[in-house]
């Protein structure tokens, strides 16, 4: 079983223009998943997928492999599913790419993660035999309410209030990463399906770079709890 790197970064962005590569601590936005997965070790190869020759570029000087993804499939409406079942297409043409080999898929816009979360995750991943995997926090202190035609309490009864440990476990599912097997994703064009696991990681690490207030926010946390 091999294990690929697989970052999708797409030129447009209508949030934050060129989001992938905006200034983050003093380096292109995606250099720093580049760097934390080289740092992970698990990864026989990494590769980038993008349309955008800018962002080609500089990960091509972060010395990792490029795939220039067609603009049809690089839209707001593409999915990621569609890059990285390219991806796969792409680096199938040049190494044998085995059923069971196995996708990291790191989001960019989600700076704030050790390098170990990937290298604990993947453990879990073989140990637990999975098939594909979410990185999430949990949120099974909270008191969740939705609003319907009249406010409805979700997870929790208020007419019995419980203690809040009491409160079934769920997760948020925080779209930092995903690991999943390549026949997973070519036969279902889904991250998830099979054995799905989840790797927990602290609610803080689910910080995403979004809008531009994000970029200070998350650089806050990044440099006093990643960069230690």
């Amino acid at each position: 079983m091999k294990v690929y790197g697989i970052i999708i970064a797409r030129g447009g962005s209508k949030g934050i223009k060129d989001k992938n590569i905006i200034s983050f601590n003093k380096k292109p936005l995606i250099c720093w998943t580049i760097e934390q997965l080289k740092k992970s070790k698990i990864c026989n190869d990494i590769w980038v997928s993008s349309d955008s020759d800018k962002i080609l570029n500089i990960a091509a000087s972060c010395e990792v492999n490029i795939i220039k993804r067609p603009k049809n499939i690089s839209s707001d409406i593409s999915s990621s599913e569609d890059a990285w079942i390219h991806a796969v297409k792409s680096i199938s043409k040049i190494k044998t790419f085995n059923d069971n080999d196995v996708l990291v898929t790191p989001q960019v816009t989600s700076p704030v993660r050790h390098s170990y979360d990937f290298k604990k995750a993947l453990k879990i991943f073989k140990n637990e035999n999975l098939d594909s995997l979410f990185s999430a926090n949990e949120i099974n202190d909270y008191f969740i309410w939705t609003k319907k035609t009249n406010l409805v309490s979700e997870n929790y009864n208020y007419k019995k209030r419980q203690n809040r440990q009491n409160i079934k476990k769920k997760y948020h599912e925080n779209g930092s990463f995903y690991i999943f097997k390549k026949n997973i994703l070519l036969k279902y064009k889904n991250r998830l399906g099979g054995k799905i696991g989840v790797y927990t990681m602290p609610e803080y690490k689910s910080l995403q770079i979004d809008k531009l207030e994000d970029i200070k926010f998350c650089s806050i946390v990044f440099n006093n709890l990643i960069r230690l």
